[in-house]
């Protein structure tokens, strides 16, 4: 007997193979091709995406992650991966950062099996490139035959460097939208018969909508727009889908008809046929597809703002092509809202047929997820909330910096409700755990690593506590992570006083913008240092003019520029409600400097109100407006009363030439009329 099981013992340990690899982390000039020009890019061994992993279950991989930038520090997470909890790769979390020049030998055990992917989990690096995919097979083989097998890894690439697209959408800069083609205008919803929605969405005081925060230069499928993969008619081809985009998510959906997921997340699961497939940033769904007799076929990701697609093509010959996806509907608010339906109203599923939801409640797994009935449980609920005008992503109405840790027991099942006060789709990951997408499966429940929140949605998903350690919870959109939608689960065994290492996740960086007017009559503009609540400015209000009678005395003769200059501090609590504190300098005749303080509240029909009282007693009321009447041109008007200087307004509009330059023509009570450049930096 001691015989047969070292003999058994002595075979296991010979199956199970030390498996090692390099990657290195470098900055060079790449581009994906088909015209694009290259730009400052982070690669791994060279390109974008990073190598291929290849493990068998049972496996310990071994992978030394060379850093070679020159001043930066980077990471490496291992997404999906069951890992101790030091070898996650989330710096300061759980892992140190490797610093430039340096080394990092990571060592883990592969306990299962699936599709799986590796990223940056430092600053914006993983919008640069620094991403790649790995396989684990099963130690009996894959459930699902297929004669062929491949990996395609779905990105989103922009030339733009990471921190001025955090910097833009900080701002509210319309100019993805308009990139993108979804810029909401008068004209445009007269055009889609859609006047009421727009007005409708305007009195209550909800910004334009749209599904994707960022306009991309391409789509790419294994780092090209278009990628030939070999395959003979009649064979079935296993597709390993991995989104590896940074904002994007894509539908999936191909020539050859249906689309049969056999795994979600890694996992098995029971085959499941759709005709269109929502895979979320993070997010791998394995999926097997049928090659037709002759031809080359074309299985297609979409981005799900319509923007673009990269294409998969099998076999050879005449190409058939993939049916086009519908763009969405982006002045509707019942088409947006109809997501917060799923899986409630079947009238609402096959009206979303041409763009459906994740495929969560279809999905069964092939053996029982339950977890022990004996084991204590705890619900736990979270509200996705943000501001996309303000870009403040948070959890329950608080970011990282805000309320970064929760605590959780080890031993207990934590069942979280997520509920989605938003109108964005958002990738929710959790790291060092699987859980159970909870939609009526039963004891079939799929295990998932990232879960598809949809807009006005719910989900819940739950999982036992039976690891230690701090992990890493977030929206995978890198953006909302950037900006606060995230937290620490935190063991509680460690001890009370510990205080988990929340590094750069709960950092609030400050962002430098500029916005202004140079017209041949007169200058209006902001200088603002902001964070996610606070803004530090300088306004400016300048009119150029000679004749004294023009203005009705209201300026010293001796001067050729009347000024008012403010230099405050501005309190942001949400998008209705925010205060303001500062000193106002003016050379208008019969005015002193003075402090001030007041509100800004935003009224029905997004029309912007303000109050201030200021040190001299006198107060000030005003009302602002803009209304985008095409994609390029929009008109604004502003009226105040101030009981020192009465009434002043004025008119104008202002055309979009670039994301940094407008033409503009305005009249101002005061300045009089005339026109120039507006500058957004």
């Amino acid at each position: 007997m001691k015989t047969l099981l070292f003999l058994f013992l002595s075979a296991a340990a010979l199956h199970a193979r030390l498996v090692e690899y390099d990657l290195t982390v470098a900055e060079q000039a790449w581009s994906p091709g088909d015209g694009i020009k290259p730009a400052r890019a982070l690669t791994l061994n060279g390109g974008i995406p990073g190598p291929t992993l290849r493990f068998r279950e049972g496996d310990t991989a071994r992978i030394r992650v060379h850093n070679r930038l020159k001043n930066d520090e980077t990471s490496i997470h291992w997404h999906g991966l069951l890992v101790p909890n030091a070898q996650d790769g989330v710096p300061y979390v759980t892992t140190p950062p490797i610093e430039a020049g340096t080394t990092r030998t990571f060592e883990f055990p592969l306990k299962h099996s699936g599709t799986y992917w590796y990223h940056s989990h430092t600053g914006l690096q993983e919008q640069r490139g620094v991403y790649g995919s790995i396989v684990i097979e099963p130690k009996g083989g894959e459930p699902a035959k297929a004669d062929r097998d491949h990996v395609v890894v779905l990105s989103d690439w922009t030339r733009e460097n990471p921190n001025e697209v955090m910097r833009t959408l900080m701002r509210g800069s319309k100019w993805y939208a308009l990139r993108k083609g979804s810029m909401q205008s008068v004209t445009g919803a007269a055009k889609a018969g859609s006047l009421k929605d727009f007005w409708d969405r305007e009195r209550t005081r909800m910004p334009a909508m749209d599904v994707s925060d960022v306009a991309y230069d391409a789509f790419l499928a294994n780092g090209r727009k278009s990628i030939a993969l070999p395959a003979k008619p009649g064979e079935k081809v296993r597709l390993r889908f991995i989104n590896a985009g940074t904002s994007t998510y894509f539908y999936l959906h191909s020539a050859t008809g249906p689309l049969s997921i056999v795994a979600a997340d890694g996992p098995s699961v029971k085959p499941l046929a759709v005709k269109r497939l929502l895979i979320g940033m993070a997010e791998t769904y394995d999926v097997i597809v049928t090659v037709p007799p002759s031809g080359q076929w074309e299985v297609r990701a979409t981005s799900q703002d319509g923007s673009g697609h990269a294409s998969i093509l099998l076999g050879e010959g005449e190409l058939h092509a993939a049916p086009e996806i519908p763009r969405p509907e982006i002045y509707s608010m019942d088409s947006h809202l109809m997501a917060a339906m799923d899986d409630m109203d079947p009238s609402a599923m096959k009206m979303e047929a041409g763009r459906p939801l994740s495929p969560y409640a279809k999905l069964r797994a092939l053996k029982s997820t339950a977890l022990p009935a004996s084991l204590p449980r705890r619900s736990i609920e979270l509200r996705l909330t943000g501001d996309m005008e303000r870009y403040i992503w948070s959890f329950n109405g608080k970011t990282m910096a805000e309320d970064g840790v929760s605590k959780i027991r080890r031993g207990e099942v934590l069942r979280l409700e997520l509920i989605n006060d938003t109108m964005m789709h958002h990738p929710i990951h959790l790291h060092g755990h699987f859980f159970r997408v909870v939609e009526g499966q039963g004891n079939a429940a799929p295990l998932k690593h990232t879960v598809d929140v949809p807009p006005m949605g719910k989900r819940t998903i739950e999982f036992e506590a039976n690891e230690s350690g701090d992990w890493l919870f977030h929206c995978h959109l890198l953006y909302h992570m950037h900006s606060g939608m995230a937290r620490v689960f935190s063991y509680q065994e460690q001890g009370p006083d510990h205080q988990p290492q929340l590094g750069e996740h709960a950092e609030d960086p400050l962002y430098f913008m500029i916005d202004g007017s140079l017209q041949n009559h007169m200058s209006m503009g902001m200088i603002t240092l902001m964070n996610s609540r606070n803004d530090w400015f300088a306004m400016w209000d300048l009119g150029f003019h000679d004749d004294p009678a023009m203005m009705g005395g209201m300026h010293h003769e001796d001067d050729d520029v009347e000024y008012e200059i403010d230099l405050g501090w501005k309190r942001y609590f949400n998008p209705n409600f925010s205060t303001v504190l500062g000193w106002r300098f003016t050379n208008l005749e019969d005015a002193e400097d003075r402090a001030f303080a007041g509100i800004e509240y935003r009224l029905p029909y997004l029309v912007e109100s303000s109050l201030q009282l200021d040190s001299e007693g006198d107060l000030r009321v005003g009302l602002g407006k803009t209304l985008q009447i095409t994609d390029r041109l929009g008109i604004f008007g502003d009226i105040q009363y101030d009981t020192g200087s009465e009434w002043e307004w004025t008119v104008g509009a202002d055309y979009l030439l670039t994301k940094q330059f407008s033409l503009i023509s305005q009249y101002h009570s005061d300045h009089g009329f005339g026109g120039g450049f507006r500058f957004r930096f």
